[in-house]
Parts: C-alpha cells; sequence; structure tokens
C-alpha cells in the first residue's frame, strides 16, 4: 500500500509514476499561494512543483524563494516568453515521466493529481488528461471539461457556464484538454517538438493536443480531478490583445492541421460566427457584448486586421510545420475529420457564451 495515494500495488497494473507540475507565472503574486498550497496538499506524494516565472516584476520570486525555499523548484525566465515559451522551458526542466500544467489562478482538490494519474494508465494509447474544471468563486459554474470546435479553428470548453447537475461526470474521450489543468505524457512533447512558441498566448493547448491527435495519442477527460479556475485571471477576459491571439493563432492552427476542404470552406463559418457575434452584442449577451462594453467598433476592427496581416505573415511558416505533421502523422485525414464532427460546436453557441 503506497502511504501517499493509498492505492493497493499488489495488483501489477497500477505504478507511481513520478510528475513534474508546472505552474506558469506571469505577474501572479496574489494566486500563487493559494495554488501552491493545494498542490502541496495532494494525496499523490511522487512528484515536484516547479514554478515558471515569465519575468515577473510583481516580486512573485522572491516570494517564492522565501517562503517555499525546498518545497518547489524555481525556474526564472529573464523575460516574458508566453504560455508557450515558458511551459516549453518548464517541460525541458522537467524530471517527470508525466507532466502536469497548471495555471496560477487556480485551486485543486486534493486527489486530483492522483486522479488523473489513474485515468493517463487505463490504456498506453492515453497521452492528454483533463480536468474537471470550475469557477474559482461561482464553484458549481462550470468552465471547462474538455474543449470542441468550431470548422474555422476556434474551439471553446465542452460545458462552459453550464451549471454543474454531475451531467459530466463520466471519464470520456475528448479531442483535447483545457493545458489550464491537465496532464500529459512527457514523450508527447517529445514526439510533437512541444508548444508552437509562434502561437505565445492562447490556441496553444489546442495545437499541442490536435497535433498529438495526429501522432495517435488519445485525449479522455477525468471527472474526479476537480480544478477551480479563475477564467483569464492573469491575463483578463475581454481584451484587445486577446483578440489579437485568438484570432490569428486560430488561422494557423486551420492551416496547421485542417483538412484541405475544411480550409476553403472555413471563410463561410467565420462570416456565420461574426453574425452571431454582432446579433450578441444587439442583445447584449457574450463575449463580443462584453469586449464591445469596453473598447470601439473601430479599435476592434483594427486588432482583427491586424490579428489577420499577422497570420497571413506566418501562413509559409505553418505550410511547412504542416508538412512535417502530416508526413508523420499516425491518423487519416478522414479519421480527423470524424473527430472534429463529433466534438463540434455551433457558431450560436461559440459566440453567445462569454
Amino acid at each position: 500500500m503506497n502511504e501517499h495515494t493509498g492505492e493497493n500495488l499488489s495488483a501489477g497494473h497500477y505504478r507511481i509514476p513520478f510528475v513534474s507540475v508546472l505552474v506558469l507565472n506571469f505577474n501572479g503574486r496574489e494566486y500563487l499561494d493559494e495554488c501552491l498550497q493545494s498542490l502541496l496538499s495532494q494525496s499523490y506524494g511522487n512528484f515536484e512543483i516547479i514554478v515558471i516565472d515569465n519575468g515577473s516584476t510583481d516580486g512573485s520570486v522572491d516570494h517564492l524563494k522565501e517562503r517555499y525555499k525546498n518545497k518547489i523548484r524555481i525556474l526564472s525566465l529573464s523575460s516574458n516568453r508566453g504560455f508557450t515559451g515558458g511551459n516549453n522551458a518548464g517541460i525541458k526542466a522537467a524530471a517527470g515521466e508525466y507532466v502536469a500544467l497548471l495555471n496560477n489562478d487556480t485551486e485543486v482538490e486534493k486527489d486530483w493529481l492522483r486522479n488523473l494519474v489513474n485515468c493517463m494508465q487505463t490504456d498506453d494509447r492515453v497521452g492528454m488528461v483533463g480536468s474537471k474544471v470550475l469557477h474559482f468563486f461561482r464553484r458549481t459554474e462550470i468552465d471547462n471539461t474538455g474543449h470542441l470546435m468550431y470548422p474555422d479553428g476556434l474551439n471553446r470548453g465542452r460545458g462552459r457556464l453550464e451549471t454543474d447537475h454531475c451531467q459530466f461526470d463520466e471519464k470520456t474521450d475528448i479531442l483535447f484538454p483545457s493545458a489550464c489543468a491537465a496532464l500529459y505524457k512527457k514523450k508527447l512533447f517529445e514526439d510533437t517538438g512541444g508548444f508552437d512558441e509562434r502561437f505565445f498566448l492562447y490556441g496553444d493547448d489546442t495545437d499541442i493536443g490536435l497535433h498529438a491527435v495526429y501522432r495517435g495519442y488519445r485525449a479522455v477527460y477525468c471527472p474526479k480531478a476537480v480544478v477551480y479556475h479563475r477564467y483569464s485571471g492573469t491575463v483578463g477576459g475581454y481584451s484587445l490583445s486577446k483578440v489579437f491571439y485568438v484570432e490569428r493563432n486560430r488561422v494557423w492552427l486551420l492551416i496547421k492541421y485542417f483538412p484541405l476542404r475544411h480550409v476553403l470552406v472555413s471563410p463561410f463559418f467565420t462570416f456565420k460566427r461574426m453574425i452571431f457575434h454582432v446579433y450578441s452584442i444587439a442583445i447584449k449577451k457574450g463575449a463580443a457584448w462584453q469586449l464591445a462594453k469596453e473598447e470601439s467598433f473601430i479599435d476592434i476592427a483594427k486588432i482583427l486586421s491586424g490579428a489577420y496581416w499577422s497570420a497571413l505573415q506566418g501562413i509559409l511558416e505553418m505550410i511547412r510545420k504542416r508538412r512535417s505533421i502530416m508526413k508523420n502523422k499516425s491518423i487519416t485525414l478522414k479519421e480527423f475529420s470524424q473527430l472534429l464532427r463529433k466534438h463540434a460546436i455551433s457558431a450560436r453557441e461559440i459566440a453567445l457564451k462569454e
């Protein structure tokens, strides 16, 4: 019997792999203590905590050194390398067979890591495990239970903003997990080359998730691995910078992963989505409405234009990366299309939910 997990190891099939938990931080000192205290209280004992600091200026590193000493490892970067570059640095430093990514604006239940590991070990093909992510302050409200894809490359959390009535309490396959709280095999990052650092922020978990799907990895949702998340607590919920990264990166996702016929018809789906965004502003509901309350239409139009121009500038690089991905894929484009249909989301839902 393992003293940390209480699991009976005599059954033979259950192992206690070493896990590296990566907590990426950028000026998030106010969130760190709740996150780290919940990690230090985990029932699973065989893990390390690595806090990757992305060049914070709020005293985060000094606070961590003073309060946690040898309880955690600190990887202090000289500049902000974004979600992608920061986590790539952490993955390189990680000693674990498994790597858990966790946002700094979260709190995890005591069996979170143990349950993720249990789900990972159910099948050798599983390479990604997603958590049941609930809202930090409204703890019966769902943040996400895995991700769904819209045909133009945008994605959204499954079940987002629904009241938790145990409707997502079954372990099931998902397309890919939210990297705000997910477990990965380290080998998955080695096989895919890690996060694409051109993305910087947003769409990064989609990128690594879809790449892993092409390499033959399965993703599963673990309902017993519960996390409470301040949605966009570190970077803000509604901002022009978020619009820029989301729109630019979803174009790159299209180019890198979607079958050609999907790419060709994607402008129709984007136009349809934009119509629903305009409608959401008219009825004062949804993310577009929240943004429109803070920013002018001219500024929104400018940032969208900038996003598409930036996407165009990176298009040749994404085509080159697509060729490499397709050359090494383990599933067919038809199988990938079937997965997109299985885990699809409508324009109405993606536009009218915040």
